[in-house]
Order: structure tokens, then C-alpha cells, then sequence
């Protein structure tokens, strides 16, 4: 890298605009929008799409909801020519949907166009021609009235072509292609020629389509620019503003949204933001950014890893593991903080009756589009005491004491650590139920074969039957309740000085009928404090089981 890039890189032209009035408003509506993945983005693949593909790709866009899809340059290759074809004569494209095909400036390849389109019930036809100095004095050596005879050329024959085939329904779409790097006032002279050309109506509308063919500055930049082309063009009656942001700085969905401020109707872009270079803008981002704000963006994305799974298999592209929405890490924590606030953001959306969606670092309900809660919370060695509470409690029901809570934490991290690796749930359950014994076939743990009971003089006794390996015992104690009962018993016949510090019971599920579950935590001169969990269908029964087995420490004393 250079110690002084200003020598060879020269910042992006900005307008002066002080009337700008978009920073002050606020998305409230959806634009109209376009998918141009079969087009746009294909042309940017490595292996493009066969026809299987496309067709798979443009009936999952119209599931999804898209009402315009540019489908093919037609004139481009055989393979797109016949895909519009096969569209068209098959009938597949439904009555409310619009298809889009594009082509350059050029009679040869605007006459192949029209051609391909020939019994269609609607149709936008997408000329561009490249606007600014770079391109015009470099790339194509013409002067600004050439750059706009090609425009107006091209146009004019489009018009004679489309009036000649009155079947269809046609609207032009302009792109003064470049044209966040073509002077202001050159793009809007060369739109006014292109609409004076075409003479929008009613019944032959237009757009006018802005790219931001390379992003070359900040996307506050871009709005002010067309603010100003709205507001300087004579009349946009029968027209429709329509932007396609590229992602060149990274910026293509803040570049969308603030040109929607400013006044845009309409966005070009792709399924995950895939195009030339760095991509077009990321419809799905754009139309859940939307959503999470209480805007319905009129797409339907229920089942984003449906979308995923067939873009990455048409494209050949993955979608990255922390893509916004979409991506398979999208709503994982495995920080300790942030699985602490979610667990508490969760407790207390359960404590509310309010409809109002407020967790902490989700802003979107996963399930809202298919997603699961079991990808919320991962647990890792960066994780703390929140984040395998949370798998047990969302995929076992168990509502572990803080205590607990920590003690666990303890032996998670003691795993992740030695492993390096993350720790699935099956593997969290696992040490769960070895390390505080809920294993109830495992003959290394003590277990409560058979106890009875019954009220003296205020106190509760019991007789307890007791299995440790291949020995079993007989147990009598009592207290003034069965759990101290029990406690009493043990300390009589082991001779363990122990006392309950504490102890949390709660059902399994809302049913009269479900399992208890029952968490002891004891103290004791002969070991650290221990937990023990046991889960039954009788809840003093999983009482007394979860002290046994708060107790295992203690058995190769017995």
C-alpha cells in the first residue's frame, strides 16, 4: 500500500445539495423491487446457470414474491434467447408477474430482443449506455452529444419495434449506466432526451434506472444525487425511479435504503447480494431490514434456509455463516454476555403480554423465517453459564437454579477447553446427566429402590430402600419434611456430616401429568458442595432422588 494514496487515488466528485430533505425521513414503505439474479448476478458466475437452474431459481422468486425479473440479455448468447422463449411458450410466467430483459444500445441486438419477447403478456425492455467521462473518453472515445445520440437511438427504435407488437404490455427502463460518477446535469440531459423520446403514458410507462454501476462514495453521496435528479427533472408522471446499488465499498444496502429516502420507488439487486465483483445489493437484507422495523417489505422469505439451500446450489456460491438474516451463524451467540441477556430477554418476553419483539441482540424472531431457537445459543469455551442452561432449558425443559447454573458452566468450559471445539447439545446433555447423575441405569449410581412413609408426633419418617452397586441398604430418619426425613436417614447410616443448601423442584411441561424435576445442591466437611438432579413422575420421589445423588461424592465412603 501506497504511504500516500492521494497521489494515485482521487476522491469521488460530491454535489453541493443544501436542500437535501431525505436525512429526515424515515422507511415506512417498500419499493418496488427486481430481482435480476438470473441476469445480473448469472453473468457473474463462475458455472452459470443451465436452463434447469434458472427455471428452478425464477419459480422460487416468484414464491418468494417478485412481481419484475429480469430474466436474460437475449441478444447476448443462444441459451438466453431460448430461455426467454421457453418462459414465454411454456407459459410459466403468471399474470402479475413482469419479465425483464436487457440489452445495449446497438439495432442488431435490440431488433434480437424485441424478438425473444414475441407473445408475451408484459415485458420491460433495459437499455443502457455508460454516461460518465471515464467511459465515454476511454472506454468508447465518444464526445456527450454521441453518448447521448446512442441513447436516443436506441430508444427510438425500441419504441417502433414495441409498437409494431401492441400484444404486449412494454415499459422502457433507462440506465444512464455510470451514473453515480457522470455529471449531474449531462445524466438528467440524457434522461430528458430519452423521455422525450419514448413519451411516457399510462399505457407505456418507463423507469428511469439509476445504478451505482461502482460504489466510489458514501451513500449519503448517492442519496443527495437523487434527490437532485428527482427534483431537477421536468416531470416523472408515468415514471418510476428505480436504483440498482452495487457493493463496491461495501455499502450497496445503506446506498439502497438512503436512495429510498431520497425518493427511489424501485431496487435492482440479488438473493444474497450475489453480481460482478463485490455483488449487487442483497434483496433479502434490504427486505428484512425492512420487516424488523415493522414494515412488511411485500417478499416472503418464511423459509430463508429453503432460499439459501437453492441459491447456493444454482449459484455455486456459498452464503456466508455470518450473512445478516440468512446465514447459519446469523442469530448464534457464544459470548457469555450476550447468551445472559438473551436468556433474560427470553425469560422476560414469557413474562410479558405485550406482542412487542425485545431480546437483546436479535433484533428479528428467528422463527419469523423458519429458523430455530436451538441456533440462538451455542456453546463454546467463550461461553458462560448462560449458554448451556439455555440448550437444557429450550430442548429439555429444565429451569436450572443459578447455582447450578454456574457449577455447570464449570464443567462446559473445562470441556471446550480441553477439546478446542465447540460442544453440541447432544454433548451438553450427556455431561449433564454423568455429572449429576441422571442416569438411572447406571450401576454406579445409588438409587432410591423403594421408600414409605408416614406422620409422628409432627415429624415425617421414612423408610428408604437403597441400591449402590451390588449392595443395598435399609434407611430410617425423620424430620419435618420428607427431604430432611431423608437426610436424616443418610447422615445415620454413612455417618455423612451434610445439609441441604439448597433445592429448587418444577414440572416438565404444562400438563397435570408431567415429570418433576428436583435440583439439591449439599454441604459438607468431607467434600465441596455437590448437586444433584433427578426427574420422575413423583415429585417427592425425584426429591429424594436428586439428594442421593447430590450425595454420590460421598458413596465411596459407604
Amino acid at each position: 500500500m501506497l504511504t500516500q494514496p492521494s497521489i494515485k487515488y482521487h476522491p469521488a466528485q460530491i454535489i453541493d445539495f443544501p436542500a437535501r430533505t431525505w436525512p429526515s425521513k424515515q422507511l415506512k414503505a417498500p419499493p418496488r423491487w427486481c430481482s435480476t439474479d438470473l441476469r445480473d448476478g448469472n453473468q457473474a458466475l463462475a458455472n452459470p446457470m443451465d436452463h434447469a437452474k434458472k427455471m428452478a431459481f425464477f419459480k422460487h422468486l416468484i414464491e418468494c414474491g417478485f412481481k419484475e425479473i429480469e430474466i436474460a440479455f437475449p441478444a447476448a448468447s443462444q441459451t438466453d434467447f431460448d430461455f426467454v422463449r421457453l418462459l414465454i411458450e411454456g407459459d410459466y410466467i403468471p399474470g402479475d408477474v413482469t419479465i425483464q430483459v436487457m440489452t445495449q444500445s446497438r439495432v442488431d441486438l435490440i431488433e434480437r430482443t424485441i424478438q425473444s419477447l414475441v407473445g408475451a403478456k408484459k415485458a420491460i425492455v433495459h437499455i443502457y449506455n455508460a454516461t460518465a467521462p471515464v467511459f465515454r473518453e476511454v472506454v468508447f472515445c465518444q464526445d456527450k452529444a454521441a453518448t447521448l445520440e446512442l441513447a436516443v437511438q436506441g430508444v427510438k427504435h425500441i419504441r417502433q419495434l414495441c409498437e409494431q407488437n401492441p400484444d404486449t404490455q412494454w415499459t422502457l427502463q433507462y440506465s444512464p449506466e455510470t451514473f453515480c460518477f457522470t455529471e449531474p446535469d449531462f445524466a438528467l440531459e440524457v434522461c430528458e432526451a430519452v423521455k422525450k423520446t419514448w413519451q411516457p403514458s399510462q399505457e407505456r410507462p418507463m423507469i428511469l434506472n439509476l445504478p451505482t454501476t461502482v460504489e466510489v462514495n458514501t451513500p449519503n453521496v448517492f442519496a443527495d444525487q437523487i434527490e437532485y435528479f428527482m427534483t431537477s427533472f421536468s416531470s416523472l408522471e408515468h415514471i418510476t425511479i428505480s436504483v440498482h446499488p452495487h457493493n463496491d465499498r461495501g455499502t450497496g444496502v445503506a446506498t439502497a435504503e438512503m436512495a429510498i429516502l431520497a425518493g427511489a420507488q424501485r431496487v435492482e439487486g440479488c438473493l444474497f447480494g450475489n453480481g460482478e465483483r463485490t455483488g449487487n445489493v442483497d434483496l433479502v437484507t434490504l427486505a428484512m431490514n425492512l420487516y424488523s422495523q415493522g414494515v412488511h417489505p411485500n417478499l416472503n422469505f418464511s423459509d430463508i434456509r429453503r432460499t439459501v439451500e437453492l441459491v447456493e446450489e444454482c449459484n455455486e456460491l456459498p452464503v456466508h455463516p455470518r450473512h445478516p438474516y440468512a446465514g447459519s451463524l446469523a442469530f448464534t451467540a457464544f459470548s457469555g454476555s450476550h447468551q445472559d441477556a438473551i436468556k433474560k430477554g427470553f425469560a422476560a418476553q414469557k413474562s410479558t403480554s405485550s406482542t412487542v419483539w425485545q431480546i437483546p441482540y436479535l433484533p428479528l424472531d428467528p422463527k419469523d423465517i423458519g429458523c430455530t431457537y436451538e441456533e440462538v445459543i451455542r456453546v463454546n469455551s467463550q461461553s458462560g453459564k448462560s449458554g448451556a442452561a439455555w440448550l437444557l432449558q429450550e430442548n429439555h425443559g429444565l429451569f436450572l437454579p443459578r447455582k447450578l447454573q454456574i457449577d455447570f458452566s464449570k464443567k462446559v468450559k473445562n470441556h471446550t477447553d480441553q477439546t478446542g471445539h465447540e460442544m453440541p447439545l447432544a454433548d451438553v446433555w450427556r455431561l449433564f446427566r454423568e455429572s449429576y447423575r441422571l442416569n438411572p441405569d447406571d450401576k454406579g449410581q445409588m438409587t432410591l429402590m423403594d421408600y414409605r412413609s408416614h406422620s409422628s408426633n409432627g415429624l415425617q419418617e421414612i423408610r428408604a430402600t437403597l441400591r449402590y452397586q451390588e449392595k443395598t441398604w435399609q434407611l430410617v430418619g425423620e424430620g419435618k419434611g420428607l427431604l430432611s426425613a431423608m437426610l436424616d436417614a443418610l447422615r445415620k447410616r454413612f455417618n455423612w456430616q451434610i445439609n441441604i443448601s439448597d433445592f429448587h423442584e418444577h414440572t416438565l411441561g404444562q400438563q397435570t401429568k408431567s415429570k418433576a424435576v428436583s435440583y439439591v445442591q449439599i454441604e459438607s466437611d468431607q467434600v465441596t458442595p455437590s448437586f444433584g438432579v433427578a426427574i420422575d413422575e413423583d415429585s417427592t420421589k425425584a426429591s429424594l432422588q436428586a439428594l442421593i445423588n447430590a450425595c454420590h461424592p460421598l458413596y465411596k465412603e459407604a
